[in-house]
């Protein structure tokens, strides 16, 4: 339920090598019509383009998640990031070798293990923040909307950063590739995402949408309703979420028996074994339950608004369709 990670209820990554392939595919698809040109055209094929690459111009201008207008004054070196999600967006960019900062909640990639820690996403540590002597700072708004003036005070530039869905995902990596200099490196990785999106939804494309809850808390219930990241991936996976109130939504038991989903999907962080649905008072009965159709998510995959959220689409396809959708 988080928003760039979210814990509780306010909190990935093509790598080089999945850019490699775009710009491959690119490369075939031209020699391609080349080659159906031949039929008219002389023998000898000229070479393939290479994919237009952006030069990075400072200072930039943009506009952030919090209504911000945030000004780059030249190509940021040292960067701090304070949500797990943007940490993914800086190394999918190859930005990894600038991050001199994360939270503890950052875990992917491995890399980040060796950066030095700014305290907690909830409650980042301003003081070690400023000790890592950042020339911009991604951060969210939600839980750190409080600190945001703190960390300017810094003298360091902060954007902030909070997509609400997949099309806030793909600007919000454009955007931290515009203030990096990697712009060239955002339009593929985006265009790269837009592509698998396009493959997951073309296989479930005329199906009947399957009824799906998603648990992302217990002790109390809570789960993803409309306008939410999740709920969107759920509609994209060819599903229908049966939760029709709006944010993030404190849900009775009653109201799930009643709902009786077709497929009941959990995140780890809430529950780790399909097997514990069928104890709660009322659940063995849910359709889910009865048909084997309990699937425990990534919590990272389908929560954090990164580059990997297209995974998380993808086992949410594969829940609903498995039988169309490869996993």
């Amino acid at each position: 339920m988080s928003r760039n990670a979210r814990t509780t209820c306010t909190t990935r990554s093509t790598r080089s090598t999945r850019t490699a392939r775009r710009f491959a595919l690119v490369a075939a698809c031209a020699l391609a019509l080349v080659a159906l040109a031949g039929c008219t055209a002389p023998a000898e094929k000229p070479a393939a383009e290479t994919p237009k690459v952006v030069a990075a111009t400072f200072p930039v201008t943009i506009t952030d998640d919090a209504s911000r207008t945030v000004t780059i004054k030249a190509e940021p070196q040292r960067i701090v990031s304070l949500a797990p999600a943007n940490t993914e967006i800086a190394f999918a960019l190859g930005l990894g070798d600038k991050v001199v900062g994360v939270t503890t909640y950052d875990d992917y990639p491995a890399e980040v293990t060796k950066i030095t820690k700014i305290g907690d996403f909830t409650t980042p540590n301003i003081e070690a923040i400023a000790a890592a002597k950042p020339d911009l700072i991604l951060a969210t708004t939600g839980v750190q909307a409080d600190v945001l003036a703190k960390l300017e005070a810094l003298g360091a530039t902060v954007i902030a950063l909070d997509p609400q869905n997949l099309a806030g995902v793909y600007s919000a990596i454009e955007r931290t590739g515009k203030a990096t200099g990697a712009i060239s490196q955002a339009a593929a990785l985006v265009e790269g995402m837009k592509v698998d999106v396009d493959a997951i939804t073309a296989s479930v494309e005329g199906t009947e949408p399957v009824s799906a809850f998603v648990e992302i808390a217990q002790n109390p219930l809570y789960t993803a309703g409309t306008g939410t990241l999740l709920d969107e991936l759920i509609t994209l996976a060819g599903g229908t979420n049966v939760v029709t109130q709006p944010s993030w939504v404190a849900y009775s038991a009653e109201q799930v028996v009643k709902d009786n989903p077709t497929v009941y999907m959990a995140t780890k962080g809430s529950m780790s074994d399909p097997a514990q649905l069928s104890q709660r008072a009322g659940f063995k009965e849910l359709s889910a339950v009865k048909n084997g159709r309990v699937v425990i998510l990534d919590d990272n995959l389908v929560s954090r608004p990164g580059p990997r959220v297209v995974e998380g689409l993808k086992e949410i396809a594969v829940a609903l369709h498995p039988a169309l959708v490869s996993k």
